[in-house]
């Protein structure tokens, strides 16, 4: 088993989202102890937002010049890089904290980059199709407040429901979701929180590694 950790928080020791991948990994490494394990830190080297150039690079258009400096080549280098170990992962561990009902702009950038016409996905006579069928991915969520189950989930929650819609598009349909909510009500609440997802582990592994 190939594993891809991925963190997004901006706020280093104190994310919970942090705490819950590295504890999913662990988890996951002691149900299978021959996974190989790729980490990405997407805050301590984010990928830069789509400018016309890159977006260019990902969706070539005939008769578009594209830059031949250093800078840009590297810009690209790092898109191959990033798209070769989603590519090779069996399983990817998402952190995924809840900012302004939504997902940290860094790992929307990391989106934009493996989320690449022909690659990961295709257009057919039938409709899109993905292709990158047969990975697992556990979405770990992390909410200040409380969402799931009440009535304004569906309008407000843009960070689970649009990770779920990004990776079925792109053929990943086993989408598991470890979720810490009510972090923000104060140290009780975000403990309790976290040990209710951490109690969920070892199920969750067992199934990953099967």
């Amino acid at each position: 088993m190939k594993i891809l950790h991925i963190d997004s928080s901006s706020t280093g020791a104190a994310s919970v989202s942090r705490q819950l991948t590295a504890a999913t990994v662990k988890a996951l490494r002691d149900a299978n102890p021959a996974a190989q394990v790729s980490y990405r830190d997407l805050v301590a080297h984010a990928p830069a937002h789509l400018d016309g150039h890159l977006l260019m690079t990902l969706r070539p258009q005939p008769g578009v010049e594209l830059p031949t400096d250093e800078n840009f080549r590297k810009e690209v280098a790092y898109t191959d890089t990033l798209l070769n170990e989603f590519m090779a992962a069996d399983v990817i561990v998402v952190g995924a904290p809840f900012y302004n009902f939504s997902i940290p702009s860094q790992l929307k950038a990391w989106i934009d980059r493996i989320a690449q016409a022909g690659k990961t996905f295709r257009y057919t006579a039938n409709g899109p199709e993905g292709l990158a069928k047969g990975k697992k991915v556990v979405i770990v969520s992390a909410r200040g407040g409380k969402y799931a189950g009440t009535p304004v989930e569906t309008m407000l929650d843009h960070q689970e429901s649009y990770l779920r819609a990004l990776f079925g598009f792109l053929g990943i349909t086993d989408v598991s979701v470890l979720r810490a909510e009510g972090v923000a009500f104060g140290p009780e609440a975000r403990d309790q929180a976290v040990a209710d997802a951490i109690a969920q582990l070892g199920t969750l592994a067992d199934e990953l590694a099967a």
